[in-house]
């Protein structure tokens, strides 16, 4: 037999040589570093909602039996786009929109595209939108004539919009070729009027009008193939602001 001395300092060698190796064993398929399993698919955060598509539209409060003035944006935080021809459009992030929950497509029959109208019976009254519009015209800085801005539903009542979100509401400015202190002159009224009409029958779906007027009026028409050809645009409607 041989000095124990010896053998146990070879013993010692040995177990060191294998607490080295051990460290450096791959970690198993399906494992980080230091052994934590690795995130399945399913476990990846899900890209943001929208992101390969449309962005989602608010959904408001709906029609009340009674109105309350609703907190604008802070003056000044909201701006105006314009068109290469310098038609107004809201900030998106001030007035991206807001539908009412009380209408969709299958209820159009008897909401928007109701015999003998819907609109007037859930249109906010003047005392609460006129306050309301004071306010907004300060959030997006207009300073022009009170009479020639409308203060407008983005998504108009006619096409299912809230009628006092503030999201969906917006001072806008009167468009090229206005004559001061005449009032609104709003070409966006006569293409939601389009736009009822093509859901009313059922050559468009509310949501397809909904999102296309929401992202920008003018092109609205062209985006839903609705615009009638060869036509001038007529005068606006107040109906559906």
């Amino acid at each position: 037999m041989g000095n124990p001395a010896r053998i146990a300092l070879v013993g010692a060698a040995m177990a060191l040589l294998a607490l080295s190796t051990a460290g450096c064993t791959p970690a198993a398929k399906g494992t980080n570093p230091g052994g934590r399993a690795a995130a399945s698919p399913s476990q990846v955060a899900p890209a943001p909602a929208g992101s390969a598509g449309a962005v989602a539209i608010p959904v408001g409060a709906g029609p009340k039996a009674a109105y309350l003035a609703q907190a604008q944006p802070a003056p000044g935080s909201c701006h105006y786009r314009y068109t290469a021809d310098k038609q107004p459009l809201p900030d998106t992030a001030c007035t991206p929109g807001a539908t009412s929950p009380a209408v969709t497509q299958a209820n159009i029959n008897d909401t928007i595209c109701k015999p003998g109208g819907y609109t007037s019976a859930i249109r906010p009254p003047s005392n609460i939108t006129g306050k309301e519009k004071a306010d907004n015209a300060k959030s997006y800085g207009y300073s022009g004539p009170a009479g020639d801005a409308e203060y407008d539903h983005l998504i108009s009542l006619q096409l299912g919009g809230d009628p006092n979100d503030p999201r969906n509401l917006w001072v806008e400015p009167p468009s090229p070729d206005h004559l001061a202190g005449k009032g609104p002159n709003n070409p966006k009224d006569s293409v939601e009027t389009h736009l009822h009409t093509a859901i009313c029958k059922g050559q468009t779906t509310l949501a397809a009008a909904q999102q296309a007027i929401a992202t920008d009026w003018t092109t609205a028409e062209a985006k839903l193939g609705i615009k009638p050809a060869g036509t001038a645009t007529p005068d606006a409607s107040t109906d559906g602001d």
